[in-house]
């Protein structure tokens, strides 16, 4: 059973900066490539970022691009996304996913389909105020 736990969402003034966690319990970490969501009132689910397996390639939506960064650990099985210049758009839960599936599957925007992900965390909420 792969169990995925996000911390460190909050509350944050607006141009501050949030690191949002994720851990992972597996043995095999660095085989899954791993993805952030997140998903505000009345919207559908967004996926903001991606990290393959070995951390060597990453992906942005385009919302997040130049603000966010999302790194891992892998000797700790740990996630993050830094998170800078926040702004009341930014007010979600966050989410994080697992995916073990094969590269092919993460080009051309599949990386930020939910669908692509086998394994789901329970959320760390995000709330920018004005």
């Amino acid at each position: 059973q792969v169990q995925v736990v996000e911390s460190g969402g909050g509350l944050v003034q607006a141009g501050g900066s949030l690191t949002l966690s994720c851990t992972v319990s597996v043995l095999t970490f660095d085989r899954y490539a791993m993805g952030w969501f997140r998903q505000a009132p009345g919207k559908v689910r967004e996926g903001i970022a991606w990290i393959k397996w070995d951390g060597i390639k990453t992906a942005y939506a385009d919302s997040v691009k130049g603000r966010f960064t999302v790194s891992r650990d892998n000797a700790k099985n740990t996630l993050y996304l830094q998170m800078s210049s926040l702004n009341p758009e930014d007010t979600a839960m966050y989410y994080c996913a697992a995916s073990a599936v094969a590269y092919a599957y993460y080009i051309n925007g599949g990386c930020f389909h939910s669908t692509t992900y086998d394994y789901w965390g329970q959320g760390t909420q995000v709330t920018v105020s004005s």
